[in-house]
């Protein structure tokens, strides 16, 4: 079920099941529709394989099964016809990133009895697009959203432009890169911005050596389905950026809170994904010593992956109501 902070109200949307499942209005519950995503994307075929269940499914050991997929998931359910990602850059879950959107969504539409306002009105800012340039591409497909997408990274952004263009969404997606990598919001929120929301998939890890170990976790784990496959050496998801930063996930967190509040009249909600529980109560303590007028934090799940993202304010319900009057009536 959701986890709410004190100032959180329920959210929209979720049943309150004691379990955390996909959000309602995720296009991916149920069983993968493997004739349909073959139909769409050709190319997946040479990835199926049967599970030990006799269901099919695809080999997600092998990258180029997960990055086909993904493509053949784009294609079928959101209408994105070219996709593709550079070698060795992160392959993002589909399901768990459309669920973010979604809770996200419901955030914006709580207080007006659920209405979530759609179109181009509304301006949301993707810290760290990648490669993938997966939010926006979900987020504009599903609600007509305004992106703009910043990363470090050039040949992520180079990446993140070529699908832009290959699918017409110039005008909807634009991208930014940041100069100094140290700063999260600064030299990306201009003075004649206003975002709606934000959203970032933080990098989990302390250090590099920390991200290998957990790569090799994760490749023991898929490696039990079949005792004799023989495993790659590398994570095949993700860059050091991607994956790792000084002080892992709580650090940047904290300075993405701290960093926040020299914006805090240019942006509606600030949101992040907090992949590790054990990092929540400590960012909610900080917002709260920060200032913030409301914050949510809302589990998700997609399989036995559990992960959730925290949001927060620092505008009143006076000014929460101005905004909303004067930027979304527009949409």
């Amino acid at each position: 079920m959701p986890r709410r902070s004190p100032s959180s109200t329920p959210q929209p949307g979720r049943a309150e099941t004691g379990k955390a499942v996909l959000h309602p209005r995720n296009r991916h519950t149920g069983r993968y529709d493997f004739p349909a995503l073959i139909a769409g994307c050709p190319e997946l075929v040479e990835y199926v394989i049967l599970n030990p269940y006799g269901k099919q499914s695809i080999d997600f050991a092998n990258p180029d099964a997960v990055r086909v997929f993904n493509r053949a998931l784009l294609r079928q359910f959101y209408g994105i016809q070219h996709w593709d990602i550079p070698p060795g850059y992160l392959c993002p879950p589909v399901p768990g990133r459309a669920d973010y959107l979604h809770g996200l969504a419901d955030l914006l539409g709580q207080n007006d009895a659920c209405a979530i306002p759609r179109g181009t009105a509304i301006h949301a800012l993707d810290i760290g697009t990648g490669a993938n340039c997966i939010y926006p591409l979900i987020g504009h497909r599903e609600y007509g959203w305004h992106f703009t997408g910043s990363d470090i990274d050039t040949t992520a952004l180079a990446s993140a432009r070529t699908i832009v263009s290959a699918n017409g969404l110039a005008k909807a997606i634009e991208l930014r890169q940041q100069a100094a990598p140290k700063h999260v919001f600064k030299g990306m929120v201009l003075p004649e911005d206003r975002f709606d929301l934000t959203l970032c998939n933080p990098p989990f890890h302390a250090s590099q050596a920390e991200a290998s170990s957990g790569s090799q976790r994760k490749w023991r784990n898929l490696g039990k389905l079949d005792p004799s496959r023989k495993l790659p050496a590398l994570n095949f998801g993700g860059q050091a950026a991607e994956l790792w930063c000084e002080g892992g996930e709580a650090a940047f967190v904290a300075r993405m809170a701290e960093e926040s509040v020299a914006f805090a009249g240019q942006v509606y909600w600030f949101s992040t994904l907090v992949s590790k529980g054990a990092n929540v109560a400590p960012l909610e303590a900080r917002l709260k010593r920060l200032g913030a007028r409301q914050m949510h934090t809302l589990d998700m799940a997609q399989g036995q992956k559990k992960s959730r993202f925290v949001a927060w304010t620092f505008l009143s319900q006076t000014e929460q109501a101005s905004w909303r009057a004067e930027r979304w009536a527009k949409g």
